[in-house]
């Protein structure tokens, strides 16, 4: 009973004090944290200067599109030369080339010759078409040694390819009406690349271009040309992967068009040439690319220097489907297939107008028959 009385009381007297401190921290609250000193001065107002003008409100964030900077492109690099770049080519010649400048011709230089050009995949037909001229020349005393036929031939060579017309790309320019440059070509041939580099060119030459993102099928295909058009400053049009290119073509020259900008080069899917259904759909971009405001100047077929006479092959049945205007032949200096280009002008009537001589930025170049064939046949 006693202990009972204890816990009691000793409940009562905690209880009793914890109320106490309760009540005692509330005043504390209430007189600010302390009762003994006085309380502060008011702070006293800031100097009176003009009054400051008043903030417009901030807009809401939107993302920019993206449009070529205003700052000025990045200079282009000084090209790369054909004879630095075309030693595989060169190599097959070589023989043939000092066989000549000893002076003699016989047999033995023809069949020189002939094995150099078929190597380089001149073609059967071009090969016998160059050798017949040099031999009647030879025949009537037009040539008299091996210096004056190798030098016939690069004559030749070099009239072949200058008789196919302009090799310039053809840019318009006309107002609210962009410029359109579609890319074809099989899978793997570097039509992407290709675009990247071009974008940079004529951004460079002050161009406002947009890139048309039509290879829809391709993995990664969209992301590789978004990647180009980051670092070339171009806006980029594109749609999800397997949407139609055809709309995407069309969005994109529309587009141009509201904005101004010069000109469109325009990615297709990489298809072969047998395929029917493919080719049809190619056909189909190219007209939709021409209506009003689009003004398809240039259809630009993409080959492998490597592939040799494969890529003439795959040259003959895009013409045939979409009237190409150029060819670009990428990777020459890589092959020592490089006749193709004599093989392709003279067989399709095709002008070869770019060729890359290498994997850099600035080693897309304009086709140089003069440069060609100096490095064809050059002694060193």
């Amino acid at each position: 009973m006693i202990g009972t009385l204890i816990i009691i009381i000793v409940a009562v007297a905690v209880l009793a004090l914890a109320l106490g401190g309760i009540a005692l921290s509330r005043s504390h609250r209430r007189s600010g944290g302390t009762t003994t000193a006085p309380p502060t001065a008011p702070p006293k107002p800031p100097p009176q200067g003009p009054p400051p003008t008043r903030a417009e409100p901030a807009a809401a964030p939107v993302a920019a599109p993206p449009v070529a900077p205003e700052a000025e492109p990045e200079p282009l690099g000084a090209p790369p030369s054909y004879r630095s770049r075309l030693g595989g080519v060169r190599g097959l010649f070589s023989g043939a080339v000092a066989a000549l400048r000893a002076g003699r011709i016989d047999e033995a230089t023809w069949e020189s010759l002939e094995e150099a050009l078929i190597r380089a995949d001149v073609g059967v037909s071009t090969t016998a078409a160059l050798l017949d001229e040099l031999r009647a020349k030879v025949l009537t005393r037009e040539i008299s040694g091996g210096d004056d036929l190798l030098g016939a031939l690069g004559t030749s060579i070099r009239q072949l390819l200058d008789s196919v017309g302009s090799r310039a790309l053809r840019f318009d320019g006309r107002a609210d009406h962009p410029d359109v440059w579609l890319f074809v070509g099989v899978n793997g041939v570097g039509k992407t690349t290709t675009i990247g580099k071009l974008a940079r060119r004529q951004s460079a030459a002050g161009h406002s271009v947009l890139l048309a993102a039509g290879d829809t099928f391709r993995a990664a295909a969209v992301e590789q040309l978004a990647m180009w058009a980051e670092r070339t400053g171009t806006e980029i049009v594109r749609g999800a992967e397997g949407a139609d290119p055809s709309a995407i073509v069309f969005d994109a020259v529309q587009r141009a068009a509201a904005r101004k900008n010069d000109l469109v080069l325009a990615d297709t899917a990489g298809r072969l040439h047998t395929k029917v259904n493919l080719v049809e759909e190619l056909k189909k971009i190219r007209r939709i690319a021409d209506r009003d405001p689009g003004n398809v100047t240039e259809v630009l077929l993409v080959l492998d220097a490597t592939t040799g006479q494969n890529g003439l092959t795959q040259a003959r049945q895009f013409a045939d489907a979409v009237d190409v205007t150029g060819v670009v032949l990428t990777k020459l200096d890589g092959t020592a297939k490089g006749g193709i280009v004599i093989a392709v002008e003279r067989e399709l009537f095709v002008p070869v107008k770019l060729v890359g001589l290498g994997e850099g930025p600035d080693d897309l170049v304009d086709f140089d028959s003069e440069a060609f064939v100096d490095a064809l046949l050059a002694a060193d």
